[in-house]
């Protein structure tokens, strides 16, 4: 195989991530400080290219089959959080903003953050008592950019649920289905969670091998300003 040099983490700016797999379409590396998988940056998608893509999903807020999907991570999270009211931003919503409709009926606060499809960036600038992001991490071109951004959103005490398939198990890597969709560019481990938890003081929870759960500590300085 024809691999590229080693390159610098998207995630943690460490130096030397080196080539990790190649298939027909891509190349990626992996950081040996925390363990992201990552796209070569020659091979990611413009932002054209993305819409285009995402505008075949089919996200459909009223959909059983998706809202029963869905649930399996709506569940475990209301058991997390306080009662309604509560304000939730859910960061990556797509096209159909399901999990944002299905936690209002529930009667929880909710904002909505899609870069192509919720631009409004003024959701941005405020604290919330929870953050979602369902099958979105695995989209961050930037991950540091993307995580720096979710951690200033959080309130102290709040928490930060994701879904999203950790890779685990190296050898199995190749014939991981997010592969087979060219808009999946980082690809996330129980270990790399775990290094940005402890880089952030924040107490991290796993449930199977999708949904992951990072809360902040009450009184957590130094998180003032909120871009």
């Amino acid at each position: 195989m024809d691999l590229q040099p080693k390159q610098t983490c998207p995630l943690c700016d460490h130096p030397e991530s080196r080539p990790f797999y190649q298939d027909k379409q891509r190349t990626y590396l992996r950081c040996s400080e925390c363990s992201l998988i990552f796209v070569d940056r020659q091979d990611l998608l413009s932002p054209s290219e993305e819409k285009t893509r995402y505008d075949l999903h089919e996200n459909d807020p009223q959909d059983s089959g998706y809202r029963q999907f869905l649930g399996q991570f709506l569940t475990p999270l209301t058991d997390r959080l306080a009662p309604p009211p509560r304000s939730g931003l859910d960061f990556g919503s797509g096209p159909g903003p399901a999990l944002a409709i299905m936690l209002k009926e529930l009667g929880y606060a909710v904002e909505i953050y899609d870069p192509f499809y919720a631009p409004d960036s003024a959701v941005l600038h405020t604290k919330y008592d929870f953050v979602t992001a369902t099958e979105t991490f695995e989209h961050f071109h930037h991950p540091k950019k993307e995580w720096q951004l979710l951690m200033g959103l959080i309130k102290p005490g709040g928490l930060l649920g994701v879904m999203t398939l950790l890779i685990d198990d190296l050898a199995a890597f190749p014939s991981s289905h997010y592969l087979t969709d060219a808009t999946h560019v980082s690809f996330f481990s129980r270990q790399t969670f775990q290094y940005l938890a402890q880089q952030e003081g924040l107490k991290v929870e796993f449930i199977g091998d999708k949904i992951t759960f990072f809360y902040k500590p009450e009184g957590m300085q130094g998180d003032e300003d909120v871009r």
